[in-house]
């Protein structure tokens, strides 16, 4: 995929240390010691093109969280209106990403090693 596709290395990257940040401000304790160490890109490019996207609403990836950031999760990352707006016009996703101050956007099981996350 070009360069100028919203879902990117930089976007991984900052989600990556967003995440971990949101799960050291949560109460429990289960969940405030974990740490993420990474979020791969899709391995089949075609997941992240516009119409892809459009449709599913939704990019499907992995991620390495746990207490050593070293357990691998399947991530499910959904795409809310203004992450679908911004997705559309090539602009950052970042700024899609809710607040690092609630994990009222997460939905961990740490037993299944799945992870969702609602973008704006």
């Amino acid at each position: 995929m070009p360069e100028s596709n919203p879902f990117n290395e930089d976007f991984c990257s900052y989600l990556e240390y967003h995440l971990t940040r949101t799960f050291a401000n949560s109460e429990d304790i289960t969940i405030n010691r974990l740490w993420c160490d990474g979020i791969t890109m899709p391995f089949i490019d075609s997941q992240i093109s516009k119409q892809n996207v459009n449709n599913t609403k939704c990019v499907i990836t992995n991620a390495w969280i746990g207490y050593d950031g070293q357990q691998e999760y399947e991530m499910t990352i959904n795409f809310g209106l203004i992450a679908l707006g911004n997705y559309n016009n090539g602009i950052s996703l970042i700024s899609s990403l809710p607040n690092n101050e609630s994990t009222g956007w997460i939905k961990l099981d740490v037993n299944k090693r799945t992870i969702a996350l609602q973008l704006n």
